[in-house]
């Protein structure tokens, strides 16, 4: 049985008990949301669904591409669980080919998150990122905790997740990552609130200048909960104020809402009065495959609920691509796009290190054989 089923079929054995688990929360209301800001970190985020906050990251990313004098270089990474093996190997090998891009913005959804800070800091951390896909750190991310689960809020422990994190993401890394920011790049982590059912973009770069124990502790939070899918990891709670008013976000997988992050929603039909100056450069990684896969499906409750969510990624993912590539046509960027080939098997919660290794060297082979990036396809139907 795939790691999705099994998880989706422990979830729904346990959910009639698990239901009337509650922990409790420091009331809010939709005016504190509105006001709240990470404490001691303002102006380290985007809320997306206010068109005007999307306007205005639009307008910074065309004043830097102005003030660099050249177009823009943007790479986003996907969510897939452990597919994210393929897009580490994918940046692995084209850096071997020496023609991989130094990414002017780079932006991560759940495990893109946690690839993301060693793409955006370029070859010299290559290694790491391989290691972090392929040297066993993952191979017990899925700790069931039992009974324990049914009186919590997942039906896996944290404690994997987090150690994994902490492992990888350490001072010396954010202060590099703090350097690049201040050149002017840019660092962008996606999760989901889940009190305000919307996209939230992190700055991480902003959470990296501010430096110390709080700003690691905030900036492994925001990975930890970008990749936290619901039920089967427990969300992340962030401490915000409204004014004086305290409270805790609930956050979790930023694929709860996009598969991944390139241009905001409410921008996608949204058309320059002129043409750009600069025409930017946008590449989508996308860990997963994006085309049907032949299987008969058991007539069976779990097995078509589990096969149904899988359909639904999908095809979310694909209007996802299309609607990015008509964007992107319509205002003058270059798209290309790597996915997970078709025929190779597609389970993003089997953390089998054997595979995840092989799934590394898929990617890094295609990457410096010069098959792995593609341009946009016009149907997204077999790509």
């Amino acid at each position: 049985m795939p790691a999705f089923c099994r998880v989706f079929l422990a979830f729904v054995v346990a959910f009639g008990i698990a239901a009337c688990t509650t922990i409790p929360r420091a009331p809010f209301t939709s005016a504190d949301q509105a006001l709240a800001v990470p404490v001691g970190f303002p102006n380290v985020r985007y809320r997306l669904s206010d068109p005007a906050v999307a306007l205005r990251l639009s307008e910074e990313f065309q004043r830097a591409q102005t003030a660099r004098g050249r177009a823009s270089v943007v790479l986003s990474l996907s969510g897939g669980g452990a597919n994210g093996a393929y897009g580490a190997g994918v940046l692995y090998g084209w850096s071997k080919t020496g023609r991989r891009p130094n990414f002017d913005v780079v932006a991560g959804v759940s495990t893109g998150a946690l690839g993301a800070s060693f793409a955006f800091l370029g070859a010299e951390f290559d290694e790491t990122l391989r290691h972090a896909y392929t040297g066993g750190g993952s191979a017990d991310l899925l700790s069931f905790e039992g009974l324990f689960a049914l009186f919590r809020t997942s039906f896996y422990s944290a404690k994997p997740l987090q150690r994994l994190v902490n492992d990888f993401i350490d001072e010396p890394l954010m202060r590099a990552v703090a350097v690049e920011d201040a050149k002017g790049r840019r660092l962008l982590i996606a999760t989901t609130n889940l009190d305000t059912q919307e996209l939230v973009l992190w700055d991480m770069g902003a959470i990296a200048r501010v430096g110390g124990p709080a700003a690691l502790r905030l900036y492994r939070k925001i990975l930890i909960a970008s990749a936290s899918v619901p039920g089967v990891f427990p969300p992340v709670m962030i401490d915000v104020a409204a004014g004086s008013h305290r409270f805790a976000e609930m956050h979790i997988d930023g694929a709860t809402v996009a598969s991944f992050f390139a241009v905001p929603e409410t921008m996608l039909l949204w058309r320059e009065a002129s043409p750009p100056a600069y025409r930017a450069r946008l590449y989508l990684l996308i860990n997963g495959r994006v085309d049907g896969e032949f299987a008969v499906t058991r007539h069976s409750t779990f097995p078509i609920v589990a096969r149904s969510f899988e359909t639904m990624t999908k095809s979310r993912t694909r209007v996802a691509i299309a609607a990015t590539t008509v964007f992107a046509r319509t205002n003058g960027l270059e798209l290309s796009l790597t996915t997970l080939p078709s025929g190779v098997p597609d389970d993003s919660l089997d953390f089998d290190q054997k595979r995840m290794t092989s799934l590394f060297e898929l990617g890094r082979v295609a990457a410096q054989d010069g098959s792995a990036w593609r341009t946009a396809p016009e149907t997204l139907g077999t790509p």
